[in-house]
Parts: C-alpha cells; sequence; structure tokens
C-alpha cells in the first residue's frame, strides 16, 4: 500500500492528474478523532500510493469549505507543522477502517495503472496549503479565500 518511507522522499515531479474520489468523498467529521495518525494521498512512488503522515489534534474549522475540519501536525515539522483539513483528504493509518480501505483501494485502481513503470515520486498536483495553513484541495479551492 504506502512504501515504508513514503513521508520522507525527493522532491516529486508534479504530474497534473484529475482526482476521481476525493472531491465527492462522503466522511462526516466523525469519523475521526483527536490522536489518529492519517495520510493524505498525493500521488505514486514506485508503483504504490505516496502522501504525507500527520497526527489529528483537535477539531477546527475548516474555512475553504465551511465545514467542519481538522487540525493535523506534521512529525516533520518544517515551515508549516500545523494544517488543517478536511476529512475528506485524510485515510485512517492508525486502524484498519472498512471506509478508508475502500478508498484506498479505489484510488490503487484509479492511480496505479496510470503510472505502472514510473519509479520517481509522482504528485498528482492535488493539494495546496493557504497562507493560514489550510490544506485545500483543488476542488475546494474559491477565488477570494
Amino acid at each position: 500500500m504506502l512504501p515504508p518511507s513514503w513521508d520522507h522522499q525527493p522532491t516529486p515531479v508534479t504530474a497534473r492528474t484529475p482526482d476521481p474520489l476525493t472531491p465527492t468523498r462522503d466522511i462526516t467529521h466523525a469519523h475521526f478523532q483527536a490522536g489518529d495518525t492519517v495520510v493524505v494521498l498525493k500521488g505514486v512512488a514506485g508503483g504504490e500510493l505516496w502522501g504525507d503522515s500527520m497526527r489529528i489534534v483537535a477539531p477546527s474549522w475548516h474555512t475553504p469549505t465551511d465545514e467542519d475540519g481538522w487540525r493535523l501536525r506534521d512529525p516533520t515539522g518544517g515551515a508549516q507543522s500545523y494544517v488543517t483539513a478536511h476529512p475528506r483528504y485524510l485515510v485512517h493509518l492508525s486502524r484498519r477502517c472498512p471506509d478508508c480501505l475502500i478508498y484506498l483501494r479505489a484510488m490503487e485502481d484509479a492511480l496505479l495503472t496510470r503510472f505502472a513503470g514510473r519509479d520517481e515520486l509522482i504528485d498528482c498536483g492535488w493539494y495546496t496549503t493557504t497562507a493560514l495553513g489550510q490544506l485545500v484541495h483543488t476542488a475546494d479551492t474559491r477565488g477570494s479565500r
């Protein structure tokens, strides 16, 4: 599923790819809890899904979507150690929940064949982080925010 070093890879090659599932994924705020370890899927690395691992810290309002979100802590720190994200962007790593496994398998089906045979780290270009530390999916961006 995810390579052991998936969150500490070199700078990825950006390959703008439509995200067939995340924008319509129906995951409620209650699906996740403070303390859960999650991944935000971003693309493919060496024939497997790749993303950023984070820990859920606390509930937070997700301004770009005007919905309940989660404050996430990036354990690697960096310029933005904390971001806020919408629940539909997240996938459980700390437990095997059926909803997240179904989503993972669907993402594998959608992406792995598309990038078969490519070994480099591929960022599908789905996310950006706003100046306010809001992780935003490209399908959720609004010009005024």
